[in-house]
C-alpha cells in the first residue's frame, strides 16, 4: 500500500512539474508576443538569446541584433498580435512552440495584415526560457 502511495506521489510531483514548465514557456510566448507590439530594447534582450536565427516567411532570416533593431526602429511595426491554435511540447531544456499568428502591422509606415504559421524554440536557461530560434511559414 505504501509503494502505490509513493508511486500515486510521484507520478502527481512529476505531472505538476510537467504543468509548470509549460506554464513558463506560455508566459514567455505572452511576454514576446506583448514585446513584439510595443518593443523594449532591455527586456527583448533579455528574453532573446544572442545566437537567435529568426525566420521569415519569405526567406529571410536575422541574427539577434538584426532582429532587435527591426523591431526597434520600426521596418517591422506589429500593431497587434493574435495567438490562436498553440501547443507546447518541452523536451529536457527544449520546447517547441506552435501557433497561428494573426496580426495588425505598419511596417515602414504602410498597414498591414499577416497570418502566419509560428514554430518557436525556446531554451531552458538559468533566468528562465529565452527564444533560440524562430521559422513562420505563409498559411496556404
Amino acid at each position: 500500500m505504501i509503494r502505490k502511495l509513493l508511486i500515486f506521489l510521484c507520478l502527481l510531483i512529476s505531472t505538476h512539474f510537467c504543468f509548470a514548465q509549460k506554464a513558463e514557456v506560455e508566459n514567455a510566448v505572452t511576454q514576446l508576443t506583448k514585446l513584439m507590439v510595443s518593443p523594449d530594447s532591455v527586456a527583448l534582450d533579455k528574453i532573446v538569446l544572442n545566437n537567435l536565427s529568426y525566420g521569415h516567411s519569405g526567406g529571410k532570416i536575422q541574427t539577434k541584433q538584426e532582429f532587435l533593431h527591426s523591431l526597434l526602429s520600426g521596418e517591422s511595426d506589429f500593431v497587434d498580435i493574435n495567438l490562436t491554435d498553440q501547443s507546447v511540447i518541452i523536451q529536457n531544456k527544449t520546447a517547441l512552440v506552435r501557433h497561428t499568428l494573426n496580426a495588425k502591422t505598419n511596417d515602414k509606415n504602410v498597414p498591414g495584415n499577416v497570418k502566419l504559421y509560428i514554430l518557436l524554440i525556446w531554451s531552458k536557461e538559468k533566468s528562465g526560457w529565452k527564444l533560440l530560434g524562430r521559422q513562420a511559414v505563409k498559411v496556404p
